[in-house]
């Protein structure tokens, strides 16, 4: 069988060849110990925290061998895409400060020596190497469109890559050149399969650079390498875009571990050198039953990547976070290195996990505690205020017509003095948590036991209020109008006998706290008087509970 002439007859407008394809591709220079990865996400309207996973594996592995990181869209599945889900994708990598080397912006340029970095615009070069597999009888046009209920054969199989422990050859896959010319000249849509070479019996072994040496079956199936459309599934686009474009390690969930066989055959057809894999583990949440399920979509906001944008997470905590789960020892290094920068910890592909880590939102807000108690005042309050700009527009005016104070109430147990109060995990919780820096408090936190000793005790203490100048002035007038009204001054005596006394020094300070704030525990007191002012002090203890 002439397979050039089938080639040829299929394919009657490409006319590059792959050797022209190569020369647009030089070999990368890189230096010993460089490596080249890469995040190819398919635009589908969201950014899923897995996905995110698997490009901050990449960014780690490009950034500790000073080596590239580049940005490829995935787009050939055009049912899956949607028209804003690229600008989508581009927010969430900016929010999240994802820098890459090269890549292609929103207005179509191309960055960079490798492109398109957009799969729909690199069609002609897929098609070209299917021509070249046709041409060698490594693959080849199927016709077939028998219907099983409502599903078009064609098309399942297009879509899906079925396991089962036998050989599954397309009837197609011995047609002579007649008998393709006379499904072309009908009218006839066809896919391209490659045509395997397994009998279904075969075992390999590839390495996984997380998991080790890995054993499977062998693949023994035509599957389709160019759809009906002209567009490519992911194994045939994957292997020829990484080649080209000088991939050395390929990141992505450990899913696809039961399709690499097809894969490694796909790359020895094409005569390529097989790429080394990083199939990094699932993440999944635990139910409320305890049993674990894979986080979903459907189930969980946090596993969309905005989820933390819109809600005012610190990226360095998203990035800290991400990282406990990558490798255990982060926990340890930040740990010994508080001070020290996330991208200081350095791993390597071996030391990614095994085990499938279970997604913690409140593990996450306590790092995130930690980071925002690390930030200073000034920087805190324009975090905000950016923040704020975008998803609270009345809040940003109030805050930009009021930046003293504000800077101030960021700055509150900031000062070095006190250990910083990590009682804040995003940004979007603020405007709540400092609440009766906006309004009066209308409600208040108080025992029912607590309302008329409270208002005899606030009675007397506005009397003779006065701005105290340092929190020592302040605590030493509440201690002594305290003793007088018969409370304890003395933690030791009022322990020994609580019934003597009305309550100690602490519940006479909490009357103060709930007549300013509403609450029973807030930053220092002193301080929040301090910013309100004198007459918006005494205005605030003239309360009834």
């Amino acid at each position: 069988m002439n397979y050039n002439d089938i080639a040829n007859l299929i394919f009657p407008d490409v006319t590059l060849s792959t050797d022209e394809i190569f020369d647009r591709y030089p070999k990368r220079k890189l230096k010993e110990g460089q490596m080249v990865t890469r995040f190819a996400p398919s635009p589908t309207g969201l950014v899923h925290i897995g996905n995110f996973f698997q490009a901050f594996i990449s960014y780690n592995i490009a950034k500790n061998t000073d080596g590239v990181l580049f940005l490829r869209i995935e787009d050939t599945d055009r049912k899956r895409e949607k028209v804003e889900a690229k600008k989508v994708l581009y927010d969430v990598l900016d929010n999240f400060d994802m820098k890459f080397d090269e890549y292609q912006t929103l207005d179509g340029a191309d960055k960079g020596d490798y492109g398109p970095y957009v799969q729909s615009q690199r069609v002609e070069i897929y098609k070209a190497f299917a021509k070249k597999l046709v041409s060698e009888g490594k693959a080849f046009p199927c016709f077939c469109k028998k219907t099983e209920g409502k599903e078009d054969v064609l098309k399942l199989r297009e879509t899906k890559f079925v396991e089962d422990d036998e050989k599954e050859y397309d009837p197609c896959r011995n047609l002579s050149y007649e008998e393709i010319k006379k499904h072309i000249d009908n009218g006839e849509s066809f896919a391209i399969r490659l045509k395997t070479k397994n009998q279904g019996n075969e075992r390999i072994k590839f390495n996984d650079l997380i998991k080790g040496e890995l054993e499977a079956k062998a693949n023994a199936k035509d599957f389709v390498i160019l759809k009906s459309d002209g567009t490519p599934p992911y194994p045939f686009a994957h292997a020829i875009d990484d080649t080209l474009m000088g991939t050395t390690i390929v990141v992505r969930g450990e899913e696809y571990i039961a399709s690499t066989p097809a894969h490694i055959e796909l790359f020895e057809a094409l005569g390529f050198k097989q790429i080394q894999y990083c199939h990094n583990p699932l993440i999944y949440k635990l139910n409320e039953l305890g049993n674990r399920r894979k986080i979903s979509k459907r189930y969980d906001p946090e596993s969309n990547m905005m989820f933390f944008v819109e809600n005012g997470y610190p990226k360095e905590a998203v990035f800290e976070y991400l990282l406990n789960m990558i490798n255990s020892g982060f926990e340890i290094w930040r740990k010994n290195n508080p001070e020290k920068s996330w991208k200081e910890f350095k791993f390597k592909p071996s030391q990614i996990t095994t085990v499938a880590p279970i997604f913690d939102l409140v593990k996450l807000n306590d790092i995130s505690k930690n980071v925002i108690s690390l930030i200073s005042g000034e920087k805190l309050f324009n975090y905000w205020l950016e923040w704020a700009k975008v998803y609270d527009e009345s809040l940003a005016k109030v805050l930009e017509n009021d930046r003293e104070k504000f800077v101030r109430v960021c700055q509150m147990d900031r000062d070095g003095k006190t250990k910083p109060r990590k009682d804040i995990f995003n940004y979007a919780m603020m405007k709540d948590k400092f609440h009766y820096f906006f309004d009066r408090p209308v409600k208040f936190n108080i025992d029912d036991e607590d309302r008329e000793k409270a208002e005899e005790f606030l009675s007397e203490y506005r009397k003779n209020f006065k701005m105290p100048s340092s929190n020592e002035e302040w605590f030493e007038s509440v201690k002594i109008l305290a003793g007088k009204l018969g409370y304890a001054t003395d933690n030791k005596l009022y322990k020994a006998n609580p019934n003597e006394y009305k309550g100690n020094i602490a519940k006479a300070c909490e009357f103060i706290r709930l007549a300013i704030t509403g609450e029973k525990d807030s930053p220092t007191l002193f301080t929040i008087m301090e910013i309100l002012g004198e007459e918006e002090v005494k205005n605030r203890l003239n309360v009834k509970f």
